[in-house]
């Protein structure tokens, strides 16, 4: 019975401790809870709490813990908790990162991707999604293209992965492969395997087509507008007569580099304002007073799913200022700004306002629609079956791989031959083998054969029917306007 009464006691005295113990550390977490109930208040809260658990973790847990390791724990969690793509921790090799690419260069696949915060809202699963690939990359010459997803990275299931865990599987030693799976549409699926390259970051191009200026703009970083002026003055020494604009697949860049490059077209007034809660980050940034293009000279802009942020700037811009007409397809919808924070040798990006395009218009999650709709030729479920076959069997691959100089009569023979076990459309054969063979070799400036978004705007250009179209077209304003009152 005396036994009893012992275990009994000190069940209570442990029972007491705890209770004790757990009182204290309340009332040591939410000190500053008497305070109020303001927002300063609550934050100096939070903000106690958050150090004192940390240094309780630090002091009791029971194996030693690195205090990096919480850190940066609590700084990814911070971050996720925002459900924001685009703010993020940055450790220090996503720092480094930062840097190799604003100045040109950086190690990797050389694609751009994103990925959805949480669940995706249209129950999909949640796969990496292909932004754009970088022209000239390794990530390009596998050709995949802008809205394909990466199922799996060597093995692993993307949908199970953070977007760093993502990332440091695309990175790492220059030389090694990276086995990817490929997801296409609703039934295109197949293995695709990249070598990792340092990763150099071109960001133009140009050419005549005609007495027509084709100027491609593949990313904004501080070279670009010195590469935009260099192509126009090429323009002026060939006669031009119109220019085609090409931001397909760009995934933007610098804010500046963009304003400088859409300031080549227009003549001062805004080219996109920033607005935020913080009143430093209101700013209007405007054109300069003389632009080099000059106003008489038509400008046709081709956009894509792939053209985000900085690209959709200088597009917004030059479609509300009735700068120039628009063709391809809707844009990404990237309307947000960033900023770069360091923290010692780590950081985060944070987004700190959203941009808006001069008709007063903002595109996240939404896009810039074209003026006029250009598409690739989709496929019926059968022609994704038969492509899904063809791609699996690496025919077209091993085909440029033994004929990388092929001529276009050995390119006729050997799309004959797939037309007739695949019974696919005879040109799309054909537009296949060529971009893989120009996968390659540098990719040309462009392709007049097979590309019917160029095509179009060189038509359009040519057509005589630009003064009306441009004068018919809407601003974003409006046409968000009409889709309100069409719901």
């Amino acid at each position: 019975m005396e036994i009893k009464q012992n275990k009994l006691s000190y069940r209570w005295v442990w029972i007491t401790a705890a209770a004790v113990f757990c009182i204290l550390f309340t009332f040591t977490l939410i000190p500053a809870a008497a305070q109020g109930n303001s927002a300063p208040s609550r934050r100096a809260s939070y903000g106690e709490m958050m150090q004192n658990v940390f240094d309780f973790i630090v002091n009791n847990y029971v194996d030693e813990v690195d205090p990096q390791v919480l850190f940066e724990g609590a700084m990814n969690g911070m971050f996720g908790a925002l459900d924001d793509p685009y703010s993020a921790f940055l450790t220090a090799s996503d720092m480094g990162d930062m840097s190799h690419t604003t100045q040109g260069s950086f190690g990797g696949v050389g694609l751009n991707i994103t990925q959805p915060v949480g669940q995706r809202t249209d129950g999909k699963p949640r796969y990496v999604e292909v932004v754009s690939p970088i022209e000239d990359t390794p990530g390009w010459r596998a050709g995949i293209n802008p809205g394909d997803f990466i199922k799996e990275i060597n093995g692993i299931m993307t949908d199970t992965l953070t977007m760093d865990e993502v990332l440091g599987m695309l990175r790492g030693t220059v030389g090694e492969q990276v086995n990817l799976v490929i997801r296409r549409g609703e039934r295109i699926e197949f293995p695709v395997t990249i070598t990792r390259a340092v990763i150099e970051v071109p960001t133009v191009k140009h050419a005549m087509i005609g007495d027509t200026g084709y100027l491609r703009l593949i990313t904004f970083t501080p070279m670009t507008i010195e590469r935009a002026v260099e192509a126009i003055g090429y323009f002026q020494a060939n006669n031009y007569k119109s220019i085609v604009l090409d931001l397909r697949n760009n995934y933007g860049g610098l804010l500046n580099s963009a304003v400088a490059v859409a300031s080549l077209f227009l003549e001062g007034g805004t080219v996109v304002s920033t607005r935020s809660r913080i009143a430093s980050e209101n700013r209007n940034f405007n054109a300069g007073r003389t632009a080099l293009v000059p106003a008489d000279i038509p400008v046709v802009v081709l956009i894509n799913r792939g053209s985000a942020s900085a690209s959709e700037i200088v597009a917004g811009a030059l479609k509300d200022r009735g700068r120039a007409y628009v063709v391809g397809e809707t844009s990404f919808g990237k309307g947000s700004v960033q900023q770069i924070f360091p923290l010692n040798n780590t950081g985060f990006r944070i987004t700190t306002a959203r941009y808006y395009t001069p008709s007063g218009v903002n595109i996240d999650k939404v896009g810039i629609p074209p003026d006029r709709l250009v598409e690739f030729p989709d496929f019926s479920e059968e022609d994704a079956d038969q492509l899904n076959r063809l791609m699996n069997a690496n025919r077209i691959p091993e085909f440029t791989e033994r004929n990388p100089n092929a001529n276009q009569a050995q390119i006729d023979a050997f799309a004959a031959t797939l037309e007739r076990e695949y019974h696919l459309n005879l040109s799309l054969i054909k537009r296949l083998i060529r971009n893989e063979l120009n996968r390659t070799v540098i990719a040309p400036v462009y392709d007049m054969e097979y590309d019917v978004q160029l095509q179009e705007a060189v038509n359009i250009l040519r057509s005589g029917d630009y003064p009306n179209l441009l004068r018919n077209a809407k601003t974003l304003s409006v046409l968000q306007e009409e889709a309100l009152q069409a719901r």
